[in-house]
C-alpha cells in the first residue's frame, strides 16, 4: 500500500526557514517521480519542485516562484523526500503536499500539470510575523 506522510510544517516568520519531510512507504522512492505541491486558500494547487525517477536521470524541476529559495532532495536510504525552504515569504503560506507517480517521466510535466497518482495528506506552512 502506497503511503506518503508529510511533516515539518508550522508557523515561521518572514525570512525564516523550514524543512518539510515526506516519508514514503509501499514503494521505492527513487523509482518514481516525486514532488512537492502547495495550495493556498482560494488558489489552485501548484507544483513547487519535482524530481523524476532514476531511470529518467533524476531530473529536477523547480518553480520560478521559489527558485533559489527552495531545494528538493531525496534520501533513498530513508525513502524520504525533503523540501528545504529558506527566505520564506508570506505568499509561501499554503498547505504543502508531496505526491508520487509511477508513470510520468518528466519532473517538469509532473509539477506543471500537478499530476500524480498518490498524494499525502498535506502539512500547513504559515509565514507570518
Amino acid at each position: 500500500q502506497v503511503q506518503l506522510v508529510e511533516s515539518g510544517g508550522g508557523l515561521v516568520q518572514p525570512g525564516g526557514s523550514l524543512r518539510l519531510s515526506c516519508a514514503a512507504s509501499g514503494f521505492t522512492l527513487d523509482y518514481s517521480a516525486i514532488g512537492w505541491f502547495r495550495q493556498a486558500p482560494g488558489k489552485e494547487r501548484e507544483g513547487v519542485s519535482c524530481i523524476s525517477s532514476i531511470s529518467s536521470d533524476s531530473n529536477t524541476y523547480t518553480a520560478d516562484s521559489v527558485k533559489g529559495r527552495f531545494t528538493i532532495s531525496r534520501d533513498n536510504a530513508k525513502n524520504t523526500l525533503y523540501l528545504r525552504m529558506s527566505s520564506l515569504k508570506p505568499e509561501d503560506t499554503a498547505v504543502y503536499y508531496c505526491a508520487a507517480d509511477f508513470a510520468i517521466t518528466s519532473s517538469q510535466s509532473m509539477c506543471v500539470m500537478t499530476r500524480a497518482d498518490y498524494w499525502g495528506q498535506g502539512t500547513q506552512v504559515t509565514v507570518s510575523s
